[in-house]
């Protein structure tokens, strides 16, 4: 059957009052603020923030829905017809230069691109302050998960770093239009003034976590000699780091991965 240009995008649109209310508050915008928006659907969303905040930046995708935004635009409300994965924040920032960096960015976001986004959220860290986001359940405990759950990943290490991450409520189905088939989440994501650990390489630590975590039923020496690490570095440098080669990647915090990964520097 082919899908609908709705369900194609991953739209589920929030319509519950009371949950707006509260992403707004969670938001927090201010008349000296600019704030990104991903993916205002019909504007559910997006007008309060303009009411609060000084701009709003509203990133839609959608060609269909930008007449009915901009119908009942306000003056402070700046719509962008684009693909949010293909857009260089840096660049919006550039087009309303009153507005200094760090920034808010705010979003109910599609399950299809909540992982993508985050990433690029990290390679433009510097330009925002809070980011706040609608996600799948399952996403957002994630991208907060602690060392020893099931839910820790690359993806929870690598925003930690940067931004204390926190799950503010969980959203029920009936409160979208459609209804999704799982619960989802709203996260708080605090950038921090300075990050957790200062890496020489960030990108070699976010390929290392790719390859420490690729078979999580694995140990993580099977996984990083998988992977192409050296034997004999292996060897050395989970000597050095103190553990145990029968020890999985997510049971270590990480500090204790870090301390790994700058001991494990030698491939094949």
């Amino acid at each position: 059957m082919k899908k609908t240009r709705r369900r194609a995008l991953g739209q589920h649109y929030l319509h519950n009052r009371g949950v707006l209310d509260k992403i707004v508050r969670a938001v927090d915008p201010r008349k000296d603020e600019l704030v990104i928006e991903v993916g205002p659907g019909r504007g559910a969303l997006t007008f309060p923030l303009a009411e609060k905040a000084g701009r709003v930046v509203a990133v839609e995708k959608d060609s269909r829905l930008i007449p009915g935004l901009r119908d009942k635009a306000p003056a402070n409300l700046v719509l962008l017809e684009a693909d949010v994965l293909r857009v260089s924040f840096r660049e919006v920032l550039k087009s309303h230069p009153e507005f200094s960096p760090p920034v808010k960015l705010a979003g109910n976001l599609p399950y299809s691109i909540s992982s993508p986004l985050l990433f690029k959220v990290l390679e433009e860290k510097e330009l925002f302050n809070r980011c706040v986001f609608l996600l799948q359940k399952e996403v957002a405990q994630r991208v907060c998960a602690n060392s020893g759950s099931k839910q820790y990943a690359p993806l929870s290490i690598l925003i930690q770093m940067h931004f204390e991450a926190k799950i503010l409520f969980t959203v029920s189905p009936a409160s979208f239009s459609p209804p999704p088939r799982v619960d989802s989440a709203l996260i708080r994501l605090e950038k921090r003034e300075h990050p957790l650990f200062l890496l020489p390489d960030e990108e070699a630590f976010g390929a290392f976590l790719q390859s420490a975590f690729s078979h999580r039923r694995k140990t993580l020496w099977n996984n990083l000699l998988a992977a192409g690490f050296n034997r004999a570095a292996l060897e050395n440098a989970f000597r050095q780091a103190g553990l145990d080669p029968k020890v999985r990647a997510e049971s270590l915090p990480i500090d204790r991965l870090i301390r790994l990964h700058l001991f494990t520097v030698v491939k094949k």
